[in-house]
């Protein structure tokens, strides 16, 4: 989600289905006290609950579904 995936592709590559992603996320939001989904990463990240490793690929210029090319051809 962090990433910027949208609940079905976060579905199928956790293989769940995308009405578990939905609840998932709702049982979250709720838990964090959070109103929406950016607010649920704001609280995710204050409580530390995100590594810096997971930083979607677009806050470094690139689009968040793009591939990084390799450094070695």
């Amino acid at each position: 989600m962090y990433a910027g995936f949208s609940d079905a592709s976060i579905a199928r590559r956790l293989g769940v289905g995308h009405r578990t992603v939905q609840r998932r996320v709702q049982r979250l939001m709720a838990q964090l006290r959070a109103n929406g989904r950016v607010a649920l990463g704001a609280r995710a990240q204050e409580l530390g609950l995100l590594r810096a490793a997971l930083r979607p690929p677009y806050e470094t210029g690139g689009h968040p579904l793009e591939r990084t090319p390799s450094r070695n051809p």
